[in-house]
């Protein structure tokens, strides 16, 4: 019954904000607000997963750069080229 409520609550608020129009400023408010509740990495973290995700892109580039020449290489012995 609470989320019925909760939904409803929701519906009334964002017609409110349609009937109402823009608000630039409370729009910014809420944006601050969201905005504090993000948790962000410290820089340790943030250098450590960049790294993970460089390794593992040059990682997945490479395979598929082998694949291919495999291929291709089965494709020239295949057709004659």
């Amino acid at each position: 019954m609470a989320k019925k409520d909760e939904i409803v609550a929701k519906k009334d608020e964002a017609q409110e904000v349609t009937a109402s129009g823009f608000d630039p400023v409370g729009f910014f408010k809420e944006t601050r607000e969201e905005l504090d509740k993000v948790v962000w990495p410290s820089r340790q973290q943030l250098i450590s997963e960049s790294l993970a995700v460089l390794l593992m892109v040059i990682l997945s580039a490479s395979l598929i750069y082998l694949v291919d020449n495999f291929f291709n290489w089965g494709a020239g012995k295949v057709f004659g080229s």
